[in-house]
């Protein structure tokens, strides 16, 4: 429809010294150091906190996407630390997505399976982050609770020029379709690109086409410009 369904929530370190630095730059740092447990939970705070702000101004509901980390995935505590943040916040747990790279769902896929049955019995949708770039078993994928792959962009940037990315994202698309899998193309820039993932029915696409990152404020204008009409 081309319309605004959801956001991706981005860490960014306003650093006194070097200024924005983006998680390259500090999450290894992070993971190393274990902080990386008490910032994830921080970021899904934030992150569902922001999301009941934007859904009393919003002329929809929106979901927010929050990434999970290999170490977060693995911790025993992570569906209570999950829960306790949605009883917190208020928020709807069918709009909050987190995000899990295929590698580290593949990583342990049994105890994945577990994890993943938790999180969909408290109604919270997964998605399959970086999906293309990893080893994911066909196998273990019907058994996920998956409800969305994200198409990393490394496959949707050439889709345009390369026919075997291009090939390869409708097959991906086409499996998705038949296990009713939502489908997310990430690193979309271009009006062709957008083109071909609508062609091929893709359900949503996600990049600098749409928007560049933007705090919190910005997009509570943007959502309040769309509700009042004052925006195409």
């Amino acid at each position: 429809s081309g319309d605004l369904s959801g956001v991706e929530a981005l860490i960014r370190w306003n650093h006194p010294e070097f200024g924005l630095l983006l998680p390259e730059k500090f999450i290894p740092l992070a993971q190393e150091s274990g902080l990386i447990i008490d910032l994830g939970r921080w970021v899904l705070q934030q992150a569902c906190r922001q999301a009941r702000l934007w859904r009393h101004v919003s002329y929809r509901p929106l979901s927010i996407s929050v990434n999970i980390s290999a170490i977060e995935f693995d911790q025993a505590q992570l569906i209570s630390s999950v829960s306790h943040v949605l009883a917190e916040t208020g928020i709807s747990p069918e709009l909050l997505e987190l995000e899990i790279s295929e590698s580290t769902l593949m990583g342990n896929a049994e105890t994945s399976i577990e994890v993943l049955q938790a999180l969909k019995a408290m109604d919270i949708k997964v998605a399959m982050d970086n999906f293309g770039t990893g080893y994911s078993s066909l196998r273990y994928l019907k058994h996920f609770s998956i409800d969305i792959l994200k198409i990393d962009r490394s496959l949707t940037r050439d889709i345009i020029v390369d026919p075997d990315s291009s090939g390869i994202i409708a097959a991906i698309i086409a499996m998705a379709k038949n296990l009713d899998i939502s489908v997310l193309a990430a690193g979309i820039e271009t009006k062709e690109q957008f083109d071909f993932l609508h062609h091929l029915r893709c359900d949503r696409a996600q990049g600098f086409l749409f928007s560049r990152p933007m705090i919190a404020q910005d997009m509570l204008h943007l959502l309040v410009q769309r509700k009042t009409g004052t925006l195409a």
